[in-house]
């Protein structure tokens, strides 16, 4: 995490903690008993205070408190009966490729801290810090303090807000104290329910003597267990609920709730008696069989010890005059329709690749690598002719009629003849017609001819 986020986390967590405290007992609590110092005010307030500097002093140790890291040069004592940890890939002591150092019994390299943590838990972003062996009992204790000091405001609040229920009108709260009261408890409950889950797995694990990293090897051990492939394993470091929390908090059990330094280097650990030749985290049987492995000197090496095939430089291809590398495919596929100006051919390669030189300018254009539209060059890169698409559309189609031997166009012998024409020659069919009609039967009157004929 970076340092600015962690502290923004920090001012966040002391916010959280302070504007319950100091709200709860100015607005609500000191205005509720008239303003007035009593006794019963010192009796109630007096050890809700002495929870809250409990609370933020062990906060302040958790940040403060390095978890301990492992020291230069040292090794394990592979010789001694007291045990050590191997890795499960190579049967080695443990050694951390990071820092360069043996790690001893129960610590992990911490990516945030970039260092191994002794006995590591878990880096927590509300402390900026590690979680390990010398700062463990101080999150305990603080997880301790946080709900306890909760409950107390609670049923301080709780007690004010059944006392404005009753009949007493001087009880009443006045609209200030209304809005804090609502505010302390938006601030407290989720904390307490939040807060509250997470001390329950933390005291399990105080009492089981179990990291965080532990209690994951623990549920995959017992999953390995349940499928069968292995035997029922007890955790090597589990001595007992008493000595559990003594190993953490202190031999005294009068000084658990009070900061104190815990026992032990964290290099080492008592193991349980019956578990002086441990093997934990417990490994698959099925990998077994497995070669032992080991790890290449070079991290550029492929299977066999050769180079990879696969690696390729990522600018051996060439670029064209608009920036992109000419892809090739099996199959290619034009995107563009058949009457835009910059449609090719699929089955042709426009754009065959060469091999890249490195004296080559990366931003040539040369006769077969460029397109079919004109671009011109700025300051902004390149610029591209804008086009009529519809004129596009209507010149395609014109070229594609006036393709010799693609359509068969009917052409009439004469020329149309227009509408007023038309008219005219049925008009002299019906004139000729009546007057043949008119020869045949001899003469007639006026009356006989239409006045259409007159």
């Amino acid at each position: 995490m970076h340092p600015i986020l962690g502290r923004i986390a920090i001012g966040f967590v002391l916010f959280l903690i302070i504007f319950p405290i100091l709200t709860c007992q100015i607005y609500i609590i000191w205005p509720w008993y008239g303003r007035e110092l009593s006794v019963e005010l010192i009796t109630l307030l007096l050890p809700f205070n002495i929870l809250a500097v409990m609370l933020l002093l062990n906060y302040y140790l958790c940040i403060v408190t390095d978890p301990g890291e492992v020291p230069d040069g040292w090794k394990p004592d592979t010789q001694s009966g007291e045990g050590y940890e191997v890795k499960r890939l190579t049967g080695c002591p443990r050694y951390c490729r990071t820092c360069e150092k043996f790690k001893p019994p129960r610590s992990h390299h911490c990516k945030q801290c970039n260092r191994c943590v002794l006995r590591m838990d878990h880096h927590c972003p509300w402390t900026n810090n590690c979680i390990g062996h010398f700062n463990y009992g101080h999150f305990i204790r603080f997880l301790f303090y946080v709900d306890v000091t909760c409950s107390y405001h609670l049923a301080m609040v709780s007690y004010r807000v059944m006392a404005a229920s009753g009949r007493r009108y001087y009880d009443e709260p006045t609209g200030a104290e209304l809005i804090f009261i609502i505010l302390n408890y938006v601030f407290v409950i989720p904390v307490v329910l939040v807060v509250g889950a997470f001390s329950l797995y933390h005291f399990n694990s105080l009492s089981g003597n179990t990291t965080t990293i532990e209690g994951w090897e623990k549920d995959k051990a017992a999953m390995l267990r349940r499928h069968g492939k292995i035997e029922e394993v007890k955790f090597p470091y589990n001595l007992g609920v008493r000595r559990n929390i003594a190993s953490i908090l202190g031999n005294n059990p009068l000084l658990w709730c009070c900061p104190t330094v815990p026992p032990g280097t964290g290099l080492k650990y008592q193991l349980s008696v019956a578990d002086e030749h441990h093997d934990w985290p417990p490994r698959d049987p099925t990998l077994a069989n497995q070669p032992p492995f080991k790890l290449p000197d070079s991290p550029w090496t492929y299977e066999n010890g050769d180079v990879n095939p696969n690696l390729r430089p990522s600018n051996g291809r060439l670029r064209g005059v608009n920036g992109n590398r000419h892809k090739s495919t099996q199959n290619p596929v034009s995107t563009l329709p058949p009457y835009h100006p910059d449609y090719e051919d699929p089955g042709v390669d426009a754009h065959p690749e060469r091999p890249y030189s490195p004296d080559s300018d990366s931003d040539y254009s040369e006769e077969g690598y460029s397109g079919a539209v004109k671009v011109r060059r700025g300051s902004e890169g390149y610029e591209v002719r804008p086009v009529n698409r519809d004129q596009m559309l209507q010149e395609y189609v014109q070229d594609r009629i006036n393709e010799a031997g693609r359509y068969q166009v009917y052409e009439p012998e004469h020329a149309p003849q227009s509408d007023e024409d038309f008219e005219e020659d049925e008009f002299e069919e019906d004139v000729d017609e009546l007057s043949g009609e008119v020869g045949d039967a001899g003469e007639i009157s006026d009356d006989d001819v239409p006045l259409a004929l007159r």
